[in-house]
């Protein structure tokens, strides 16, 4: 049989990176009657929802929840018979303004909230009421997103609401953020209600490892294969009669194995290292994609933190942290006593903070704690754990869809897409699951 005429389900396909994007394209490889081998250079699956011991507790190192419109996810959570896992919980949102923790998130909060005067509470209801309601994201494709807030809400309301996000998140690229990009953020989150007062975001039981394992085991039963501590070093390319296409992989454990196709998912600034041989052009394209880093402080506590989920903050106290996440209060634990809340720090790979010590993190966090909730001590905080991602948030900037290469790249047997391919939405885990199987289903045309 000739390669022209082999069957689909006969050629040899590799997926590299095991976060959601490439399990469920293995996932749905094997549905469709592929073996694939998954590549994925940590010990276990999970890119950013990867889980471990944390005192105890299994639990993810980058904090993740879900909202009701994650369709895809729920979609995949029922093929593989985790209907009736989902928790549900109406969830709180505040803000630390000033040295105070107040509510935040519906319209009584924003009306009772002692940081704005009534025209700049009426824009920012208006402005956020809109962007709930608001389906078509075209029109803001090409604005950046400062730009468009201020326009709608003003100066000063933006000064107390959304600067300290964009500051301390994106820094010197906040200025020239896309509008669509952080208003899916918002529609996403302002969608996610029982009613206008009540927000409703959910966690599976026993958090994502109930999900990754289900989905692992699936993959594995139905013939893929998973290989746990194997980097990709390099994906081979051959010019054949002026066609580029794939050959293979190269691992430092393995050597050289051959494949028909590779699916790359693992953060677009690491693909010039493993295919060094796509033409220039692309290779540029690659190189000159934004990212972001995080540093995740998670603590578990014998008391809660606050009464909400999410808390921003706003205050020249704690200069670098956006906000904390109180995740107990959207996943049930074990131990009903105890707490656990994740504190990101956004920073640049290449800013001297993201270097510092885990100690240094450990210190500020303590810090803030104690600040938003001055009965606490330290001994109400039993556990802490700092984690690093380095390319954990592209930056999408304006026009954002035309700075990437497609993700059908012009190399037989190649794909490669990261989650910056379904922009406008932000990186999420169901927005992953349904571009990877996407992915997996264009391999047979």
């Amino acid at each position: 049989m000739t390669d022209a005429t082999k069957s689909t389900t006969n050629q040899r396909i590799a997926v590299i990176g095991g976060g959601p994007m490439g399990l469920a394209t293995a996932y749905q490889l094997v549905k469709d009657g592929h073996s694939p081998v998954l590549y994925e250079g940590a010990h276990k699956v999970g890119g950013m929802c990867i889980t471990f011991d944390f005192d105890g507790t299994d639990i993810e190192r980058y904090y993740h929840f879900h909202a009701t419109s994650d369709v895809d996810f729920f979609e995949l959570a029922d093929e593989l018979g985790l209907e009736g896992k989902m928790r549900w919980k109406n969830t709180k949102m505040g803000v630390f303004y000033n040295g105070v923790v107040q509510p935040w998130g519906n319209p009584v909060a924003l009306l009772r909230f002692k940081g704005l005067g009534p025209v700049g509470k009426f824009r920012y209801g208006l402005h956020a009421f809109t962007s709930v309601k608001r389906n078509k994201w075209d029109k803001l494709d090409d604005q950046d997103a400062k730009t468009w807030v201020k326009k709608w809400i003003g100066e000063k309301a933006y000064d107390v609401t959304w600067k300290p996000l964009f500051d301390l998140k994106f820094y010197e690229y906040s200025d020239n953020l896309s509008a669509a990009w952080i208003w899916s953020r918002v529609r996403r989150i302002g969608r996610s209600r029982e009613s206008l007062m009540k927000e409703k975001l959910g966690a599976m039981e026993g958090g994502s490892s109930t999900w990754l394992n289900a989905l692992s085991d699936a993959i594995t039963a139905g013939g893929g294969d998973i290989r746990l501590d194997s980097r990709v070093s390099r994906i081979t390319l051959e010019t054949v009669d002026g066609v580029q296409r794939v050959t293979g992989v190269e691992t430092p454990q393995g050597g050289f194995e051959e494949y028909d196709h590779v699916i790359s998912t693992i953060p677009l600034p690491y693909v010039p290292r493993i295919l060094p041989d796509l033409p220039e052009h692309l290779l540029e394209m690659y190189r000159s994609r934004k990212n972001i880093a995080v540093v995740c402080v998670i603590a578990k506590l014998r008391r809660e933190l606050t009464e909400n989920f999410w808390t921003n903050v706003n205050d020249p106290a704690l200069p670098f942290i956006p906000g904390v996440i109180e995740y107990s209060h959207v996943r049930d634990l074990d131990d009903p006593d105890e707490h656990i809340v994740y504190v990101p720090f956004y920073v640049p790979g290449e800013h001297a903070m993201y270097d510092e010590t885990d100690e240094q993190f450990e210190a500020r966090v303590r810090d803030a704690f104690k600040r938003i909730n001055p009965s606490l001590s330290d001994d109400d905080i039993t556990a802490v754990v700092v984690s690093k991602y380095r390319y954990a948030q592209p930056i999408c900037e304006p026009d954002f869809m035309a700075t990437l290469p497609n993700w059908n790249l012009p190399v037989e047997g190649l794909f490669v897409a990261d989650t910056s391919y379904y922009y406008p939405e932000d990186r999420g885990i169901s927005e992953s699951i349904k571009f990877g199987r996407m992915m997996a289903r264009a391999l047979d045309g």
